[in-house]
């Protein structure tokens, strides 16, 4: 009876783990951006933040759901890739309108000082379907992101159609995936090398980001998961860190501001 009731009790506690275990993994990725989205809308400043985050993490997570098309793989980690897609066009939606209201306000200022009537005011609009790849991921609106990214997943998925029975693609589209997402903090990296500062980024983010990391890599090598996944694994942990020291060091040094002009406007619309 007693070792009947402790298997019961056993089996209870495995499926309390295994969920909980499943909902740190759907939901445990969009954890470091909530004090960002919180700090951009309480500010209104998105410039500490790069866009490009959202692109590597859009792309990876379309090449993650194609490929378990071609490999099957944990349901949490499907549902957690659908979630981080939502997210990041959430955060892309708040970042566009707030980068577009002070480009707006600047352009205020600078007709008010001009005596200029404000009816003359206008932003240059930058959309998706002209085609200028001097404006990529830097559009004036939110449907211009959206169009882009159902553009590359329907052609990423029509081509995933006409290939899903090659081995060695569907191999590769898994790589690509995670070795995409192991480029995450190089948009955030590169932004603060440009601003010579990381005022605006969330240090709670990157701090997120590296611990969720060496989890992550100590898991694949504990587990000897397949070369690729450590090998990315370990290259992310190593650009948390990287970006943590830009933290230390401009914020022990600081540096004069430098001009950021196509910059400013491409990196940090996030």
């Amino acid at each position: 009876m007693e070792d009947e009731l402790f298997q019961q009790l056993t089996y209870v506690l495995n499926q309390l783990v295994s969920w909980f275990a499943a909902g740190a993994m759907v939901f445990g990725g969009v954890v470091p951006y909530i004090p960002q989205y919180r700090d951009i809308r309480r500010t209104q400043n998105a410039e500490g933040f790069s866009s490009y985050v959202c692109l590597v993490l859009l792309v990876a997570n379309i090449l993650r759901i194609l490929f378990r098309f071609g490999r099957y793989f944990e349901t949490p980690l499907l549902w957690q890739s659908i979630i981080m897609i939502i997210t990041m066009l959430i955060m892309l939606n708040l970042c566009t309108s707030v980068r577009v209201a002070a480009e707006l306000s600047t352009k205020r200022r600078v007709f008010l000082a001009s005596d200029s009537k404000d009816e003359e005011i206008k932003v240059p609009k930058k959309l998706f379907l002209d085609f200028d790849w001097s404006s990529f991921w830097l559009w004036s609106r939110f449907v211009d992101y959206l169009q882009c990214v159902l553009t590359f997943t329907a052609a990423a998925g029509y081509v995933t159609y006409l290939l899903l029975d090659s081995p060695l693609y569907v191999e590769t589209l898994g790589f690509l995936a995670v070795f995409t997402e192991a480029m995450l903090g190089t948009p955030q990296l590169y932004c603060n090398y440009q601003n010579k500062s990381t005022e605006g980024m969330s240090i709670k983010m990157v701090c997120m980001w590296t611990s969720g990391d060496t989890f992550k890599t100590a898991y694949f090598l504990l587990t000897q998961a397949p070369v690729q996944f450590w090998v990315c694994g370990l290259l992310q942990v190593f650009v948390d860190l990287a970006i943590l020291f830009q933290v230390y060091y401009y914020s022990r040094y600081p540096q004069k501001p430098v001009s950021h002009t196509a910059h400013t406007t491409s990196a940090k619309a996030l």
